[in-house]
């Protein structure tokens, strides 16, 4: 992303996780040294920001003026299941690339079942088939052995056979050990009913290959039939190394985490996706690609999933725009990142959620899937200090002692009440929650203020896509700039009726505000959420 970029290096995991008082220490440190740029590939449980340590070491090096990029975390497909939700941290999720590396099953009955894998040994032989069984049916203990958990497969029933092995436990490169030391030949991987579609490409010490949840239910349903009849089931699987020009790409990659916002729901996170599924990455020499002990196999480069490569590609972004714009705020950087962010796939649809195969949402993407050039140039930006954070933890009913351990010095409430209400911070996303309680129609309202970074002389319309069942109107309509880094601002209210919904739940609507010059096209979400109390 940023090859010219310099890099330190704070270590905040061990072995037995990663501690509080290391994550504190290194943001500190970061900070101390006069970095940029902070990329966090680490999270935990949502809990109050001010007994959260990354929360309070991003808002110290916000407030020093260093950019802090966080991952979503690795918790989706589900609801509520995003991390790192601090308004002064960007939050990151995943998104495919338009490049993948099929290895598909071919069953004895001819079907041929799409498959992800990155095995780089040597293969099965062409043209054969192999003997195949379900690990769950061949162990004493169905449960430990359907997930090839350390001791529970048979070698009298898995030699020189291919085995089907579930996900869950244990990893998913020490399935293919258990496996292998049981005297099995290949693996299939097949995906939980919660892993749904989402192929993680892993790079196996056996030939193996990763399917979703329904080609792991047509494989069991084949080897229940076959087995029953006179040609017993067989399988073998044909690594097709690395594809191009895939679609559709991007999609939200399954396992990435999702919102609303668990802490504060009035924010909008995760704020963008990134390329965050099967991305070369380094990897250290010692340690051999399957992360195994008993791999000895050696590599500079790995193929890797998860948020925590997402992140470091925002980070990148971050560094060359603030190389380009050395005056812009960590909140100056973020909004350009999410203005210009995109939400249409290489095939012209909405971006797709890879767990469901359906099209994904805002509260899946956030803004979208950054787009490098277009945060470049984002025309416009909405800035934040801190000063505008404490506002925020404020209303947010923080208390002064409260916001003090997040903000390590004296916290003063008293200016809070003009911002109005926690919505009102001025973030590029803008979201209300509405609490029906009976009532049938509900309204709210959002300030936001842009800073022109574009041209001197520009004049900015507006456009509005309301959410469904809901009417926006902007005041005014035009933004006349005369002079950059001028300021503006602008309102928007929004009227929604309430929603026929059961006692504890709650549907969420998503539209846009949309300015422009003609030459610049600012974009932020709008999502409205209607909850009805138990």
């Amino acid at each position: 992303m940023a090859p010219k970029a310099r890099l330190a290096a704070y270590k905040v995991c061990w072995s037995a996780g990663c501690y509080d008082s290391d994550i504190l220490a290194a943001f500190d440190a970061a900070v101390r040294d006069g970095v940029d740029v902070v990329s966090l590939s680490v999270g935990g449980v949502v809990v109050p920001y001010y007994l959260d340590a990354i929360a309070i070491g991003a808002f110290g090096a916000a407030d020093a003026g260093v950019f802090v990029s966080a991952s979503a975390g690795n918790g989706g497909p589900g609801g509520l299941t995003v991390t790192n939700v601090a308004p002064w941290v960007t939050t990151v999720g995943a998104g495919t690339l338009d490049r993948d590396f099929p290895a598909n099953v071919k069953l004895g009955n001819g079907k041929i079942i799409p498959g992800m894998s990155v095995y780089g040994g040597p293969g099965l032989a062409p043209g054969r088939l192999y003997p195949l069984i379900y690990a769950g049916n061949e162990g004493s203990d169905g449960y430990s052995s359907s997930l090839c958990l350390e001791g529970s497969l048979d070698p009298n029933f898995v030699k020189n056979k291919i085995v089907l092995c579930d996900r869950g436990i244990n990893s998913r490169a020490a399935k293919g050990e258990v496996v292998k030391k049981a005297g099995g030949i290949g693996m299939i991987l097949a995906n939980g009913v919660f892993d749904g579609e989402g192929l993680v490409a892993d790079c196996h010490i056996i030939p193996a290959t990763a399917v979703g949840a329904s080609s792991g239910d047509e494989i069991r349903k084949y080897i229940t039939s076959a087995s029953k009849s006179k040609s017993p089931p067989t399988a073998t699987i044909e690594f097709q190394g690395t594809r191009l020009h895939v679609r559709p790409a991007p999609v939200v990659a399954s396992f990435s985490a999702r919102g609303p916002n668990p802490e504060t729901p009035e924010i909008l996170k995760p704020d963008i996706i990134a390329p965050g599924l099967n991305i070369l990455a380094a990897w250290p020499d010692r340690v051999g690609p399957s992360g195994l002990p008993s791999d000895k196999r050696q590599t500079e480069f790995n193929i890797l999933s998860g948020t925590s490569m997402a992140c470091p590609h925002v980070s990148g972004l971050a560094a060359l725009l603030k190389a380009a714009h050395p005056e812009w705020s960590p909140a100056a950087i973020r909004s350009a990142l999410m203005t210009t962010a995109y939400t249409v796939d290489n095939r012209g649809g909405t971006i797709g959620d890879e767990s469901t195969g359906n099209s994904s949402t805002v509260m899946d993407f956030g803004a979208g899937h950054v787009h490098p050039q277009k945060a470049m140039d984002p025309g416009l930006v909405y800035d934040m200090n801190s000063y505008d954070y404490v506002d925020f933890l404020c209303n947010s009913n923080y208390t002064t002692k409260n916001i003090q351990v997040i903000t390590r010095k004296n916290a003063d409430c008293r200016g809070a009440k003009k911002a109005g209400h926690i919505g009102n911070l001025n973030y590029p996303s803008l979201t209300a929650v509405f609490q029906q309680y009976g009532r049938r129609k509900m309204s709210t309202h959002f300030i936001r203020t842009a800073t022109n970074v574009g041209d001197a002389d520009a004049v900015y319309q507006v456009a509005v896509k309301p959410p469904s069942g809901t009417l926006v109107t902007v005041e005014p309509e035009k933004l006349v700039f005369r002079r950059v880094g001028q300021r503006l601002s602008f309102l928007v209210r929004v009227e929604a009726v309430a929603v026929k919904l059961s006692p504890g739940s709650s549907s969420t609507k998503s539209g846009s505000i949309i300015w422009s010059d003609g030459k610049h096209v600012v974009t932020s979400p709008l999502v409205i959420t209607m909850q009805t109390p138990l």
